[in-house]
C-alpha cells in the first residue's frame, strides 16, 4: 500500500487556474486535454482521475503532478510553501518584477495571518 496521498482538490484548483488564465470553459478544457467532461466533474467532487486522465490533464496544463502527492509520514523534508510560491511568482513571465514582489508580499501576509493556529479559518 502506498504511503502517499494525491491531493485531487489541489490539482483541480491548479487546473482551474490554468483554465482561467487561458480564458476557457471546462467543456473546452475537456476537449483540448482529451479527457471526458465527466472526469472533470468527478474531480470537482473530490474524486481522483484515472491515470490516463491525470496524464492528459498534466500534459495539457503543464502542471507538475508531483507537487500534489502528500507523503503520509511526517519526517520527510519538504520545501516551505512560501518559498515555492515566491519562486513561482518570480518565474512568471506574465508578471513584472515589481508585480511579483507585490503579490509575494500580499500572499506572505495573508499566509502568516491564516496559517493553522493563527487565523480563524
Amino acid at each position: 500500500m502506498s504511503n502517499q496521498r494525491f491531493d485531487t482538490e489541489g490539482f483541480y484548483a491548479a487546473l482551474d487556474g490554468t483554465r482561467e488564465a487561458k480564458n476557457l470553459t471546462w467543456k473546452q478544457v475537456a476537449k483540448k486535454s482529451g479527457v471526458a467532461a465527466s472526469t472533470l466533474t468527478r474531480m470537482r467532487q473530490g474524486k481522483r482521475p484515472d491515470i490516463d486522465g491525470l496524464a492528459a490533464l498534466a500534459s495539457w496544463s503543464g502542471v507538475d503532478v508531483k507537487k500534489f502527492y502528500r507523503p503520509a509520514e511526517e519526517g520527510r523534508p519538504k520545501a516551505e510553501p512560501l518559498a515555492e510560491i515566491t519562486a513561482l511568482l518570480r518565474a512568471d513571465r506574465n508578471l513584472s518584477e515589481e508585480s511579483a514582489k507585490a503579490l509575494d508580499t500580499m500572499l506572505k501576509s495573508a499566509y502568516k495571518h491564516m496559517r493553522k493556529g493563527r487565523g480563524k479559518t
